[in-house]
């Protein structure tokens, strides 16, 4: 029986891979990857030479069956992400869940990685002891009320993940539900060239992050 391994891979310093994660790597028979493209790059900067299934969110049932046969067959599988651990605002859950669900007998091993969730705590100032992480906030439909039930979590802080696209939108909510002068670390393009982690007022980030400022993936906590 093969092993599914969860694959831990830099959120984007390409250094910012453990030894074990490219002992997995270079070892496993396939790697499932949400994004071939990304996934290729990370590869060829270690000469890693491996065969790649695209596996994203919109896997369909032969997917899984496959996956769920070539453990049977004893092949060894690794699942990444395009960046940081799988299963965390990810859909690598779901093969998880199937192979638990359907194959109890296969061995499913974590191989601990980056996560941008706890760059930016680490970096913040914030008592990280405990918080709550809540994923990526609604394109549209259900925004407000995402961002409204943030009045009603009591471990804090919080922390999401948001596209340049809407974030000054998830500003927007957060003066809406906190007022002008609630605390935010926003972390942008984090371990990368253009890395900035940023600190201020709500109001003042609506201000500070605008033209090229706007430009790379973002994570933001909520001091409160």
């Amino acid at each position: 029986m093969g092993i599914l391994y969860i694959v831990g891979t830099p959120i984007g310093n390409l250094k910012d891979i453990t030894l074990r994660a490219l002992e997995v790597l270079k070892t496993c028979d396939i790697v499932l990857a949400e994004d071939t493209r990304v996934t290729k790059k990370l590869l060829n900067h270690y000469e890693i030479k491996k065969t790649i299934w695209r596996y994203d969110e919109y896997a369909g049932e032969k997917m899984y069956k496959d996956i769920g046969n070539f453990l049977k067959e004893g092949k060894n599988i690794a699942l990444v992400t395009d960046a940081g651990t799988p299963g965390i605002a990810d859909p690598g859950w779901k093969m998880v869940k199937y192979i638990r669900d359907n194959q109890s007998d296969v061995s499913i091993v974590p191989i601990p990685g980056a996560s941008s969730v706890v760059t930016i705590l680490s970096a913040s100032g914030i008592n990280g002891d405990a918080f709550t992480f809540v994923g990526y906030p609604p394109h549209k439909k259900g925004r407000n009320k995402f961002f409204d039930e943030f009045k009603n979590i009591r471990i804090t802080p919080i922390v999401f993940f948001e596209s340049p696209y809407r974030v000054q939108k998830s500003f927007d909510d957060i003066l809406r539900v906190f007022g002008a002068d609630i605390r935010i670390i926003v972390g942008k393009e984090l371990t990368k060239v253009f890395e900035e982690v940023w600190s201020g007022t709500a109001e003042e980030a609506k201000k500070y992050f605008v033209g090229s400022k706007l430009k790379g993936e973002f994570v933001v906590a909520i001091d409160i």
